[in-house]
């Protein structure tokens, strides 16, 4: 037969049961293997009972010190009720200054006594007792995560400012700096809504007429990395030329925002708007193409398709591409040329034939590489190619016709 004896308003604070007449306090606490609350009982007598009753900052205490045994207990443990019940005189019937030298000793859950009103100084200072006379029974979660997460801060050694702070609530990142960054002004205090916004002009200047394009290599929704790096390098510089009193926790964050929506603005657009498209080359503009991957797979174009020769290589690479595929070949065989693009290695080789195979003897092809700078680099050589053949690519050199000279380019690149 259970009876409850006493409760306090909220539900998670424990409550004192009368359990086949044993005076017991029950907690909910942690999670079972199918993530239910899991639910712990320990006994207790008529004198802790009447300072539960009458002391909220005790009760509370009491059940910051519990917690930990909680936890240890895990999904399936039983609750080390010696160690429960081996805390209900020190907690609830010691002077204060020893139940603050016995939590300077045991773990205790600090989380509850912020989110029930801990007088933060004090807590501390170690001065528990004293930080919880300001104690109430309804919680608020939200002042204990972002306690929580100012210390973790802190044990980083960054220490927020108001406007670091302001900033980092305007772009959602203050509680958790994981999420993606929006646009929050209602969650910051009117009055320094002025100076956030000076902060994010500033950041919208860095960042204006820059471009996050779209790296089909990566998946049809990926982001081309260097330039994501480039614009955020351009936010973090203005932000610390002109604001240097931000933690570099804040910069993060508004780089992080630009290079967010700059992102945005191009993700969404057709391939055939988010290419870089140069000016027309010398030769002849290509009217039947074959795209293949690293697998034998093909797709052919033609002059007349819906789409762009480009759109329908790139849709091609955001199909195929994987770490197990990462060679693709544009071919025209009518004109007897092709490209072949290493994603793996930021190269392209351009590929001609001098002479037709005769009689059964094999093509002569005159094959020449050069190196690529990323994915913006990929798309202009591709639109070069679809505009002018191999010899619209003469612009976009050196070309070199050994691969370890090749490699030896590539070596000294990566190492600059």
């Amino acid at each position: 037969m259970r009876e409850v004896v006493f409760a306090r308003t909220s539900g998670w604070i424990p409550t004192v049961i009368r359990e086949d007449g044993v005076l017991t306090l029950m907690l909910a606490a942690g999670a079972d293997a199918n993530h239910d609350p899991r639910t712990f009982t320990f006994p207790i007598g008529d004198a802790h009972l009447a300072v539960i009753r009458e002391d909220l900052a005790r009760h509370l205490l009491l059940w910051s010190a519990v917690l930990p045994l909680c936890d240890a207990a895990g999904t399936r443990g039983r609750l080390d009720e010696d160690a429960a019940v081996a805390l209900l005189d020190p907690v609830l019937l010691s002077p204060s200054a020893d139940v603050d030298a016995l939590f300077e000793r045991i773990p205790w859950d600090r989380s509850r006594l912020v989110a029930h009103g801990a007088d933060l100084f004090l807590l501390e200072r170690g001065q528990h007792c004293a930080a919880m006379r300001s104690a109430t029974e309804t919680p608020d979660g939200r002042r204990a995560q972002e306690y929580s997460a100012d210390r973790r801060r802190a044990g980083r050694g960054v220490v927020l400012g108001p406007l670091d702070t302001a900033i980092l609530k305007f772009t959602g990142q203050h509680l958790h700096g994981a999420t993606i960054p929006r646009r929050l002004p209602e969650a910051v205090d009117p009055a320094l809504l002025p100076e956030v916004l000076r902060v994010i002009a500033t950041a919208e200047q860095a960042s204006s007429g820059m471009r996050i394009g779209r790296d089909p290599r990566r998946g049809e929704r990926a982001t081309d990395k260097r330039e994501w790096d480039r614009v955020a390098e351009a936010v973090e510089a203005a932000m610390r030329g002109a604001h240097p009193g931000l933690v570099d926790d804040t910069v993060r964050t508004m780089s992080f925002l630009m290079c967010s929506e700059v992102a945005d603005r191009t993700r969404n657009l057709p391939v055939e708007d988010d290419a870089v498209v140069p000016g027309e080359h010398s030769g002849a503009r290509k009217t039947r193409l074959t795209f293949t991957d690293d697998k034998d797979v093909a797709k052919r174009w033609q002059q007349g398709d819906p789409r762009s020769a480009d759109a329908e290589f790139w849709e091609f690479v955001g199909d195929r591409s994987a770490p197990d595929n990462e060679v693709f070949t544009i071919e025209d065989e009518t004109m007897g040329e092709g490209i072949q693009l290493h994603f793996y290695a930021d190269s392209i080789a351009r590929v001609t034939t001098v002479h037709e195979g005769v009689g059964g003897a094999e093509p002569e092809y005159r094959v020449e590489y050069g190196l690529v700078d990323g994915t913006s680099g990929y798309r202009t050589v591709v639109s070069a190619f679809v505009r002018g053949g191999c010899a619209g690519l003469d612009q976009h050199g050196p070309w070199m016709s050994d691969a370890a000279e090749l490699e030896h380019a590539r070596r000294r690149r990566d190492a600059q």
